[in-house]
């Protein structure tokens, strides 16, 4: 009786060693084409937080590893792309042995609540931030009237 038991502990075991290997070698695979990261949604969109300052808009969108050369941001009315390539850094001469971060490109858009003005936009990168300041266009912007 003792020996079925034993047996059976021991095909539980086996199963477990393979799940576990199974397991790292799925996150391995995963990890090594960049679908891992938390900075991007499931789809490879960056994450992006939209404030409303009153009389504009602030918009943060993680991008690690991106140099502002590698980001383009384009408006037209309230409407706004984000996208970026970032570009292999592999030193000339060099072969990869290992590559986790690899090339990356990806393109984020958005309907903002209004129109903004175009002429006003502010970007910054900074640790990784894409900071955007986008003021409301005039007509947006609410207004005080006054009851006589």
């Amino acid at each position: 009786m003792f020996t079925r038991w034993s047996d059976i502990d021991r095909m539980f075991g086996v199963m477990d060693l393979m799940r576990g290997n199974f397991d790292r070698l799925s996150n391995e695979f995963y990890r090594s084409r960049g679908n891992t990261s938390s900075w991007v949604l499931s789809d490879g969109i960056p994450r992006t937080n939209l404030y409303d300052k009153g009389d504009s808009f602030a918009i943060c969108a993680e991008v690690p590893g991106f140099a502002k050369e590698d980001l383009n941001i384009r408006l037209q009315g309230n409407y706004l792309e984000i996208s970026g390539k970032r570009k292999s850094d592999l030193p000339e001469g060099y072969s990869i042995h290992r590559s986790e971060r690899g090339t990356f490109d990806f393109s984020r858009s958005m309907t903002l609540p209004t129109e903004v003005d175009s002429s006003k936009v502010e970007a910054a990168l900074k640790d990784g931030i894409l900071t955007l300041t986008l003021p409301k266009a005039e007509a947006a912007k609410p207004k005080l009237i006054s009851v006589n």
